[in-house]
């Protein structure tokens, strides 16, 4: 337990364990600090200082409005070796804001003027991040109502609309109907007034028998006891054209949305499918849901969620660092630096929902150094990243505990792999230790790639076992300390057979 594990942590996971994460006005830097410990070992000082960025958006939106735009986000610098969970931190904090992210390699930009993806994409694709969630959210506010019009579609095919045996009068004169017409009376009206008592009362009751059968119909529909029945729905295949050309905007944004503003080739079509009940629910559902939400009103609060809660996540920001050579793969890695400078400091970019500003979206750059230091950066952008915070590397008690302690340690997840075999995997303790121990003792010899060398060290670990479990029949499998050594040591005193196989 850690010195931020208060009494209230309890409460706090339970509500998450529900999948129900705190409102925004909750999420304290102390109960940030706690979710973030569920899934990443150590880095306290990370933590911190991200749940104190994450609590700062929260005041700041609580200013008078006037106030409110002087307060600029203090941007990260993450600096510390691989694996020990920069990127980790970052996509969990948004996670808990369900705030936009995107993830990006500064590596794969290049400067104005070179092929390849501009610095503004990042900002177009965390507006595709934020539309995708706001419409997601969106729906699940209308799905109740999407549902019950999915169900009166899905009784629709199933009993068909109750019709009138009647034809009127004028079916065959078109003349004499616009006569009647004109004079205010159909034949259908005459025919009602003088229709039988007994008519009338036999259609009465056939209304009454319909509407008795569909309510039927609907509550098996509903109980789920006609999900196997098959019926046949319209689905709307869109085609989007996507056109690959240099432009100013990037070719990322020459995907259009053309069935929704086109007719002909490139418009919707409509293909009939047959599918069950359930599945038909599903998609009925989903084409009902994205009828009732309002597009404008999607679009525009997910350009505003992005602008003000948007979280850029620039991994490998070390490799762009220090002085271009002039020739090479890295003649424009100074470049890159100048063109994300002022995205960083805040400016307008154009994208296909609208203009975007980027002066309140928080940056987050994290890089080992090991070839380079921050101050390799130009000094614009190192003074736009000011909160630096180092990363520690994982010790041999650091590597135990991130098999064993987090929500989604290793551990638990090939135990949760195997079962679906019928397989009930066990690590003992003393397994857990050998490899802490392995994994440490080569990330200390060979390159340090922290707890990714866990994955190499169970993989090849595991290998027998997750191959025979579907024929071995086996129904459990205990990995001890033995086992481990008998698998692994060799390997680990070779170092270098484990360079290229741990």
């Amino acid at each position: 337990m850690n010195e931020f594990d208060t009494s209230p942590r309890g409460s706090f996971l339970v509500r998450f364990g529900r999948s129900m994460p705190l409102p925004i006005e909750e999420l304290t830097p102390r109960q940030i600090v706690i979710e973030l410990d569920r899934y990443i070992v150590g880095q306290h000082a990370a933590k911190r200082a991200v749940a104190v960025a994450m609590r700062n958006r929260y005041r700041r939106q609580r200013l008078p409005e006037d106030q409110r735009e002087d307060i600029m986000p203090k941007n990260i610098l993450m600096i510390g070796p691989t694996g020990v969970g920069k990127t980790e931190i970052a996509r969990r904090l948004a996670q808990l804001a369900r705030a936009p992210f995107v993830k990006v390699e500064a590596t794969k930009f290049t400067e104005v003027g070179y092929v390849g993806r501009d610095v503004d994409s990042i900002i177009r694709d965390l507006v595709n991040v934020s539309l995708r969630l706001v419409e997601n959210e969106k729906i699940e506010e209308v799905a109740p109502k999407a549902e019950e019009r999915a169900i009166d579609r899905i009784v629709d095919m199933i009993v068909r609309p109750l019709r009138d045996e009647r034809q009127p009068a004028y079916a065959g004169n078109i003349f004499q109907a616009f006569e009647q017409l004109a004079a205010g009376k159909t034949a259908s009206s005459d025919e009602s007034e003088s229709e039988p008592e007994d008519d009338r009362e036999d259609r009465k009751k056939a209304a009454e028998a319909y509407e008795r059968q569909r309510s039927k119909v609907r509550a098996q529909v509903i109980d789920g006891s006609r999900d196997e029945e098959i019926v046949e729905v319209d689905v709307e295949e869109a085609t989007n054209p996507f056109f690959q050309v240099f432009s100013p905007q990037g070719m990322e944004e020459m995907g259009l949305d053309l069935p929704q503003q086109m007719s002909g080739p490139f418009a919707a079509k409509s293909v009939k499918r047959r599918v069950n009940v359930r599945e038909a629910k599903e998609i009925l559902t989903q084409e009902e849901a994205k009828k009732l939400i309002d597009r404008g009103s999607v679009t525009q609060e997910a350009i505003e969620r992005a602008e003000q809660t948007g979280i850029v996540f620039l991994d490998e920001i070390d490799k762009i660092a220090g002085k271009s050579s002039g020739h090479g793969p890295d003649v424009s890695r100074e470049g890159v630096q100048r063109d994300l400078l002022p995205i960083i400091e805040g400016s307008t970019v154009v994208t296909k929902y609208g203009p975007v500003k980027t002066d309140h979206i928080l940056f987050v750059g994290a890089g080992a150094f090991h070839m380079s230091k921050p101050s390799d950066l130009i000094p614009e952008l190192q003074g736009r990243l000011p909160i630096r915070v180092e990363l520690t590397d994982l010790g041999e008690a650091d590597l135990r505990r991130i098999l064993t302690e987090p929500k989604n340690a290793l551990t638990k997840q090939y135990v949760q792999l195997l079962s679906t075999e019928g397989v009930a995997l066990e690590f003992t303790e003393d397994a857990v230790d050998e490899i802490a121990h392995m994994a440490h003792e080569v990330n200390s010899r060979t390159e340090n790639i922290g707890a990714r060398r866990l994955h190499t060290i169970l993989e090849k670990l595991l290998e027998e076992p997750m191959f025979d479990a579907p024929d071995s029949g086996a129904k459990s499998v205990v990995v001890d300390g033995v086992a481990v050594r008998d698998k692994l040591s060799e390997l680990v005193k070779d170092v270098d057979l484990s360079k290229y196989i741990l």
